[in-house]
């Protein structure tokens, strides 16, 4: 994965989320992500009823893999306090964000020099430019959303820079260019002009397995904008996402093509057959894993108790997935 990479999957990751408000699935998502994660911050479980905006931010570095690098917490000022530990701290108003830099507010900023007072809110920049787009989570009425900010704006306290190009490079990445290949790439978006036989060559596949994969009927016929799954995994991820049980599609279907958990593919298939709509969400994984278990998806039960902590939000979809089957 390049720097460029990381830093969209970070911007997908909390735009999966916007729209989310308290109490929501997406909410929920968000906490269980946050409070899934070990060890907790301050030892604090983050409860439906808090303020959520650092802890929106801290959910999607740990579902992007990279919360070791960037740290975790539900308090934004305690956030502040990490970044500058770990040297990710910019303490100008005047910074002009990247994709993938969170921004702290201070609510009591007077606009006036370099504000330097604590910070009160805080969400991800996932579109840079001028003005740029800040996306966070417990906006007014407590939901998910979008913030344009003037570089230099009234209210900016600062910047947490995470080194993309160092934690791309202690991913397994490369800072430059990366080919794109079926294992990387797990859907594709039609657009004017693609046929089957074009996407197929393209992804070095079959027209037979995007038909089966996809359940297409008729192969000559698709349209602009169709979401094509390449893969089996893929193709279950966007079944489940569409019934409202997981939020992040391209996410788990990008875990299962990375081999990185076992049994994780079946578990997905297996899941969306016989899941037809989402669920409340089993209160831990452990739960979730005995519900699976007993609606026949999950026959390795010791294998996803002993290693729901050792992927970034395998717990959290072990609690959705067996939530959804009760």
């Amino acid at each position: 994965m390049t720097e460029k990479e990381l830093r969209q999957k970070v911007a997908d990751t909390i735009n999966a989320w916007v729209g989310g408000t308290k109490g929501s699935a997406k909410h929920l998502d968000i906490l269980a992500v946050y409070n899934g994660h070990k060890p907790l911050a301050r030892g604090y479980t983050v409860k439906t009823t808090d303020a959520y905006c650092a802890t929106t931010v801290s959910a999607t570095f740990i579902r992007a893999g990279i919360a070791e690098y960037t740290g975790t917490e539900c308090g934004v000022e305690c956030f502040v306090k990490i970044a500058q530990q770990k040297g990710i701290w910019v303490e100008s108003d005047a910074y002009t964000p990247k994709m993938g830099d969170a921004c702290v507010y201070d609510w009591d900023d007077n606009g006036v020099g370099d504000d330097t007072g604590a910070g009160d809110h805080i969400g991800i920049v996932t579109a840079a430019g001028k003005p740029f787009t800040v996306t966070e989570g417990n906006m007014s009425g407590g939901k998910v959303g979008k913030r344009p900010m003037a570089v230099n704006g009234k209210y900016i306290r600062g910047f947490i820079c995470p080194d993309y190009a160092a934690i791309a490079k202690k991913l397994g990445g490369d800072t430059t260019t990366a080919p794109q290949t079926a294992t990387t790439t797990t859907s594709h978006t039609v657009v004017a002009g693609d046929t089957l036989a074009k996407i197929a060559a393209k992804y070095g596949t079959t027209v037979d397995t995007l038909v089966k994969i996809n359940g297409i009927t008729n192969p000559n016929v698709i349209h602009a904008g169709q979401v094509i799954a390449l893969t089996s995994a893929a193709a279950a991820c966007i079944k489940l996402a569409t019934v409202g049980v997981i939020n992040s599609p391209d996410y788990w279907a990008g875990a299962a093509a990375s081999g990185k958990v076992k049994y994780l593919e079946p578990l997905l298939a297996k899941a969306a057959e016989k899941i037809t709509k989402t669920g409340t969400r089993t209160a831990t994984p452990e739960d979730g894993v005995a519900a699976l278990v007993a609606a026949g998806i999950i026959n390795t039960p010791d294998y996803w108790l002993a290693n729901h902590g050792t992927f970034p939000s395998l717990g959290a979809l072990l609690c959705a997935l067996g939530g959804a089957v009760k």
